[in-house]
């Protein structure tokens, strides 16, 4: 089994006793020999809590995610349960007259068990206070570990010291059956999650590790491979494998089907203590004498495949069940939705699947894993073929296949025998480089360390050999693009069969370099791409991001953002809808229509005649899409004609100086929400000299600023001086008194500055404009300061009616020019009437 081992999180710290997973943030929490209670974040590798429990050994915690607790048991005989948010000490009581080994939760009573060096098991329900509600009686020893068994909450099982396995009911203090576990004292004991085997799993201090059916009450195989007292010993919820660990300082992991030793991990820090499991994720806890570890076992991509008919396939642990998307969704589906299709199971397999994948025509499905390939029937799931092989291709035929045996052979297949006969040499090349994987299509392609190569399928010639780093190969289904996916990037290649066949009719010797006008590269993204399908001739992939891309030309496009990693399952045109799935194959659908991924590219293409034939396929709900599409494309024009948005429509006209069109969607939008549109078109309007519509468009918009500056350009005192007054009706005075101003009427700007409560600035403004009003205004002002209590200042306020003396300098010449300008306004005003 190639099973990767990922370092999450390395931890130093005192002697790490207990460990458990929250079911829902990254937090692992670690019980200390020191006393103290730690949370990590697994992700970040912080310490983001730190309860100081106890002066003694904390041997066990566990985490009441649903009460957003953690209890921890601890050798002052104290059970402790602690609030993990707000710190608060929920509950502390002597549970047992003597150390505290285990405890365990119940997933859905408000129970906690615990076991102790006192012999007994006590159940305490925090409903009731904390009471004791039961005690199990029977073990000799100390008891070291305790599992509520999954498939039946009802009943749990405990290890000791005395040798035995005891498995018991939650309702009876008797066991309902006694296992003599192993030769000497048993350290832990855990079940399996899977639903097909009643098996539970056992450590000890004879260094064994034991599966036992406890149906039969039967040892299924003993793992043999540790030299000190084994520790701890779990079934992975969702990996085919087996962890345990020993105080000899090693971590194993072993084939859960055939027991086989897979690897063996020391982290040098002494004995292993504890182990947890996160449950629908493949993190596994460890603690040590001198620290915790976390860390991430394989990939946690589904396994499935998808055929042309839109039959899914799909691994859970070791199960093969399949979907039918064709029937898989209700009329009434919503985009993001959770679909819920009735599954099929097909059989099992028994191997780890790294990859399945369908033969071109659907007819037999091929599972990798564990260093070996099975072929199977589609419909009946009946073994085919199989062999040794890390990695596997089919050819278009769906009668050839390639397979990787070690890191240079590749073995080619044609109708399910190894390919011989006159003019097969086998592949080109094959054998001097190290090859990863290969991939099916058109070409057989395989990558190797910082290689691509491409042979042809009937003669084993290369096609072309390329330098590039690359993880995937992907053909579309027409045989005429390939996609290279990188690291961090990926590639778009066109092939061209008539350039390599070209070369071959010259007679060129062809090197291991291939026929380099075989390809041409049409596109390089720079996103990292972790699932991918060709849907025709458009590329669709998922990113690391956690969006669904699809690319059009060489520009992305997206389709959804997702909040957790998706993965692409496929594209049903028959429904113009895509697939994704997460980890645990949840099914998601999404709209998409081929058609408009078609009109997308015509569009891009410059090919407008194309994409006019194109539209009438495309959903009628999709076209504002494609409008915005084209918009972003600086295809206006288009968009205009497209869109059925008011509101893009109106951008659009705005932004090509289609007045008439703008005015009509402005004076088609009710009221108050054209004033936006309104103001546009007037801006637009005023641009291009056409005041007259700009008059129109500014009073339907209320804009008394863009009037005032159009008034005044034109000259139109009669319009200046209503919107004096539609100003001040708003409340808009600054607007108002600037166009009394401009009118030349200074008495009615002194007014409105005194009705507006601004009597200095009346005053103020009346000297320098109107100083026949200054006496009137100023006795404004002083009454005004009077009524607020502020006569002392008023009294310093001169006027010049009652005060004379102060305004001698050029006070009455002020007078005598203020009348000579109304004379002459006045006579303005006559001679233009007459």
């Amino acid at each position: 089994m190639h099973l990767e081992v990922n370092k999450k999180l390395f931890a130093r710290s005192d002697r790490v006793k207990s460990v458990d997973f929250h079911p829902t943030e990254p937090w692992v929490l670690a019980g200390l020999y020191n006393g103290t209670v730690q949370i990590y974040n697994h992700e970040t590798g912080a310490v983001i809590k730190t309860f100081e429990v106890a002066d003694v050994p904390v041997r066990c915690v566990h985490f009441v995610a649903r009460k957003q607790w953690f209890v921890a048991g601890s050798d002052d005989f104290q059970l402790r349960a602690f609030n993990y948010n707000t710190h608060e000490k929920v509950a502390a009581f002597e549970a047992h007259p003597d150390y505290i080994r285990c405890l365990t939760v119940h997933p859905s009573l408000p129970l906690v068990l615990t076991g102790s060096d006192d012999m007994t098991i006590r159940a305490w329900d925090w409903e009731k206070g904390w009471k004791c509600v039961q005690v199990y009686e029977g073990h000799t020893h100390f008891i070291m570990a305790l599992a509520i068994n999954p498939k039946d909450a009802n009943t749990f099982a405990s290890a000791c010291l005395d040798r035995t396995v005891k498995v018991w009911s939650f309702g009876s203090s008797h066991p309902n059956f006694t296992l003599d576990a192993h030769e000497k004292g048993v350290n832990y004991v855990s079940y399996y999650h899977g639903g097909e085997k009643p098996y539970m799993i056992t450590s000890g201090d004879d260094r064994l590790v034991k599966v036992w059916d406890y149906h039969s009450k039967s040892a299924v195989q003993s793992l043999e491979g540790h030299t000190a007292n084994a520790s701890f010993a779990i079934f992975h919820p969702s990996l085919p494998v087996i962890i345990s660990g020993s105080e000899d300082g090693l971590v194993k992991i072993w084939h859960a089907n055939t027991y086989r030793l897979e690897n063996t991990i020391n982290y040098a820090l002494e004995r292993a203590w504890c182990v947890s499991s996160r449950k629908g994720s493949n993190d596994v806890a460890l603690g040590f004498d001198d620290g915790l570890v976390v860390i991430k076992l394989g990939r946690e991509e589904p396994t499935f495949s998808l055929d042309h008919a839109g039959k899914l396939v799909y691994i859970q642990g070791s199960e093969v069940l399949s979907v039918n998307l064709q029937t898989a969704q209700d009329e009434e589906v919503v985009d993001g939705q959770r679909l819920s299709p009735m599954s099929k199971e097909l059989g099992a397999v028994e191997v780890y699947a790294s990859t399945m994948i369908h033969s071109p025509n659907g007819r037999f499905v091929t599972v990798c894993g564990d260093g070996e390939y099975v072929i199977y029937t589609a419909l009946a799931w009946r073994n085919k073929a199989f062999g040794n092989g890390t990695s596997f291709a089919w050819a278009g035929d769906s009668n050839t296949y390639a397979v990787v045996e070690g890191k240079t052979k590749i073995r080619v297949f044609k109708n399910f025998k190894e390919k011989t006969g006159a003019g097969w040499t086998g592949l080109k090349g094959a054998g001097s480089w190290a090859v990863s994987n290969v991939f099916g299509g058109v070409l057989l392609g395989a990558v190797g360390p910082g290689f691509v190569v491409f042979w042809d399928w009937e003669s084993g010639e290369i096609v072309r050999r390329m330098e590039v780093d690359a993880k995937e190969v992907i053909w579309s289904s027409t045989g005429t693009l390939v996609a290279i996916i990188a690291e961090d990037s990926f590639y778009v290649l066109s092939f061209s069969r008539d350039a390599y066949n070209a070369r071959l009719e010259k007679g060129e010797e062809i090197t291991d370099e291939g026929v380099e006008e075989a390809f041409d590269v049409i596109a390089e993204i720079s996103e990292k791409v972790k699932t991918a399908k060709w849907l025709g001739e458009c590329f669709m992939y998922t990113t690391a991001g956690n969006r669904l891309n699809y690319l059009v030309g060489t520009q992305p496009q997206t389709v959804n953002t997702f909040e957790t990693p998706m993965y692409l399952v496929g594209y049903m045109p028959t429904q113009n809808r895509v697939y994704v799935a997460d980890k645990d194959m949840n099914l998601y659908t999404f709209s998409l229509s081929v058609s408009y991924i078609d009109y997308q590219s015509a569009a891009l293409r410059g090919d407008m005649e194309a994409a006019n034939e194109i539209l009438p396929s495309i959903p009628t709900e999709m076209r504002n899409k494609l409008a915005r599409f084209l918009d972003s494309q600086n295809l206006k024009e288009q968009a205009l004609e497209l869109t059925t948005d008011p509101d893009h429509k109106f951008e659009l006209a705005i932004s090509l100086n289609n007045i008439e069109s703008a005015l009509d969607i402005a004076r088609s939008t009710p009221a108050p929400e054209n004033e936006a549109k309104w103001k546009l078109v007037g801006d637009r309007a005023l641009a291009t000299w056409k005041f007259d519509l700009a008059k129109e468009c500014f009073d339907n918009a209320g804009d008394v600023s863009s009037l005032f500056l159009l008034h005044l350009a034109t000259g139109d005192k009669t319009a200046l001086a209503q919107l004096a007054l539609t100003a001040e009706t708003k409340g808009l005075n600054n607007i108002a008194l600037a166009s009394l101003l401009q009118l030349g009427n200074p008495q009615a700007c002194v007014d409105l500055l005194v009705k507006t409560d601004r009597i200095p600035e009346a005053a103020m403004f009346a000297r320098t404009y109107t100083p026949s009003a200054v006496p009137k205004t100023v006795e404004i002002w002083k009454e005004d300061l009077k009524s607020k209590n502020r006569s002392k200042l008023a009294e310093t306020i001169a006027n010049p009616e009652t005060n004379p003396e102060v305004f001698d300098e050029g006070w009455e010449a002020a007078l005598e020019k203020e009348a000579a300008a109304l004379n002459l306004h006045s006579d303005a005003l006559t001679n233009g009437a007459a």
